[in-house]
Parts: C-alpha cells; structure tokens; sequence
C-alpha cells in the first residue's frame, strides 16, 4: 500500500465517515448520536480514527478511567481489513491508554471472532471470562479479554 496513513483524534466533523465504517461492520451498529455523546459528553472517551489519504477507514474508542481502559469497539471498512491497519490502531490506543495512567485494558469480542481475538492476543490479551448471550443481535457470548501494560 503506497498510500498515506495517519491516525488522529476522532472528531464530530468525522461522524459521517465513522458511520460508514460502522454500519459496514457491525449487525447492530452505534447511531450517530452515540458518537457524538462519546466525542462531547462522555470525560471517559477517546476516539482515534486512522485514515487512508484522508478518508477515514477505521476508527477505535477506548474509555479510561483511573487506571483501567475499556476498548469500547474497533472497525475497518471491510475492504481495508488484512492490511495490519487494524493492528497499528490497536497499537496507538495501548499507548494513548498507557500515557494517560492505564495500567490494564479489558475487551469483550464475539466467542466465535477468532480473527479479533488472534490480533488481541498479538498485544498480550488473555482470556478472562465468558458474558453470557452478551449480544443482542443473536445472543453470542462474549469473551472478556485483559491485558497489563
């Protein structure tokens, strides 16, 4: 990929984009007005975007309180995915989580995403627990996953 990459602060001016990356990955995607309370109500909340010669093709939200992060959710349009964009996201949001006082960092990702699951094991995430019927899109259980940093 010769093109150029850049990963930022979301921003309410990229909620179109976000979108069209979330209804393209998710059965139950976020509204927008979900993000937009995330990006200017919710103290928590960090959102970075990566984008591909200035769109906007992934984007990861983490919450960090205290010293816990929480990986709210991680996205790439479909045809952006295989291309260690997902991987180089979840690596700024460990270093954003870990500048800003994050001692450990927990997920939940579908029993049945091996391929989610396989690029969080690349950053050290161990298997917690198992949330029961977690989705209600199909009522799939979630694995819990934590990682120290």
């Amino acid at each position: 990929m010769n093109n150029t990459i850049t990963f930022r602060n979301m921003t309410v001016d990229d909620l179109d984009q976000v979108m069209e990356v979330e209804v393209n990955s998710f059965t139950i995607p976020w509204s927008k007005e979900a993000f937009f309370n995330e990006l200017t109500k919710n103290q928590f909340a960090q959102y970075l975007i990566v984008e591909v010669d200035q769109k906007v093709v992934g984007y990861c939200g983490v919450w960090i309180i205290i010293d816990e992060a929480h990986i709210t959710n991680i996205a790439l349009l479909p045809e952006f995915r295989g291309l260690k964009l997902g991987e180089a996201l979840m690596g700024k949001v460990l270093e954003l989580a870990r500048e800003m006082g994050a001692l450990r960092v927990t997920l939940e990702v579908r029993v049945s995403n091996e391929r989610a699951q396989n690029l969080y094991r690349k950053f050290g995430f161990e298997q917690g627990a198992i949330r029961k019927q977690y989705y209600t899109d199909n009522m799939e259980d979630a694995l819990v996953m934590w990682v120290n940093l």
